[in-house]
């Protein structure tokens, strides 16, 4: 067997392929330009992904593709349009690349979406991917619409379907929020989140890789939506003393109740912040146990002691 990893140089492709490889399937990996080659798999360069691509050399010997690669949440957003912006990768990208592999004859098609889909915030009960979807972000909002066509895609051609929506997920090296903590962290900043009493679920990215490796092969995986995280929820405050731990160094953490940090970011204009660091999200991954016979195979603890080994 051979899959198709799109977006492999990137923090889960890099991962994801070396898994792969150490379990003996062979990758084609695509990145953007030559000096991002993937050591150990089959590199091909695809500088851009919308829906004129063509991934025809990549698919020729492909029985699976893992779709990873997509416009991600853009710190400072320069366009008048951002959800155009993204429908252009996320979704245009995504289907003329399913399509592509339709017609190449890919059996199985596995694409990484988000727990964005589901919403920002859970509440009192954890989501689950039965519950009415809330994307909010243009990021999130193109994920569901990419699901939406990929699912008509797979009606089309027969081509089978897997859905994967991570909530965040940490590891070394990891971008965005998480990796800018824990550099906070080493440095000994004080955070004012020494007093979030919320509950958010995270999976560590050996977790996930493994999930989306049982999901290119499981026969019981195809035409659904899977639910991932470690099993354990915490809250953030707890979260950053674990990470502190982890990595030898006292989280300096000042108790500023959550409510006035909600305040405090809406007069800045950082709401989808403060809700990331305040808001409860959690996940019901019972389905993804029952359906799939899969556990969480390491803990957190794991997690972060591999975020203290990996971290620059």
């Amino acid at each position: 067997m051979e899959i198709l990893v799109t977006g492999a140089n990137g923090f889960i492709g890099r991962a994801l392929c070396a898994e792969a490889t150490r379990r003996g399937i062979a990758v084609i990996g695509t990145v953007r330009v030559k000096e991002s080659a993937v050591a150990g798999v089959r590199n091909k360069i695809v500088s851009c992904i919308d829906g004129g691509t063509d991934w025809g050399e990549a698919l020729v010997e492909s029985d699976v593709v893992v779709h990873l690669a997509s416009r991600v949440h853009v710190v400072c957003e320069s366009s008048g349009d951002p959800l155009h912006e993204f429908r252009k990768v996320n979704v245009d990208g995504s289907v003329n690349l399913a399509r592509s592999a339709a017609r190449a004859g890919v059996r199985r098609f596995v694409f990484v979406s988000s727990i964005g889909v589901n919403g920002d915030e859970s509440g009192r009960k954890p989501f689950t991917a039965q519950d009415p979807v809330a994307p909010h972000s243009p990021y999130a909002v193109s994920k569901y619409e990419a699901e939406l066509a990929l699912r008509e895609v797979a009606a089309d051609t027969g081509m089978e379907l897997v859905v994967i929506r991570p909530p965040l997920v940490y590891g070394p090296n990891a971008p965005g929020n998480f990796g800018s903590l824990v550099r906070w962290l080493r440095r000994g900043i004080p955070l004012p989140l020494g007093a979030i009493d919320n509950q958010r679920s995270l999976v560590c990215l050996d977790n996930l890789v493994d999930l989306i490796l049982m999901c290119v092969t499981h026969p019981a995986a195809a035409g659904h939506t899977f639910l991932v995280s470690d099993g354990e929820d915490v809250s953030t405050t707890e979260l950053l003393h674990r990470v502190g731990q982890a990595i030898g160094r006292s989280a300096r953490l000042i108790p500023i109740p959550a409510s006035w940090l909600r305040a405090m970011a809406s007069l800045a204009g950082k709401q989808d912040v403060a809700r990331r660091l305040c808001g409860t999200l959690q996940v019901d991954i019972e389905e993804t146990r029952r359906q799939l016979g899969w556990q969480p195979p390491f803990t957190m603890e794991h997690g972060l002691r591999k975020v203290a080994e990996g971290q620059e």
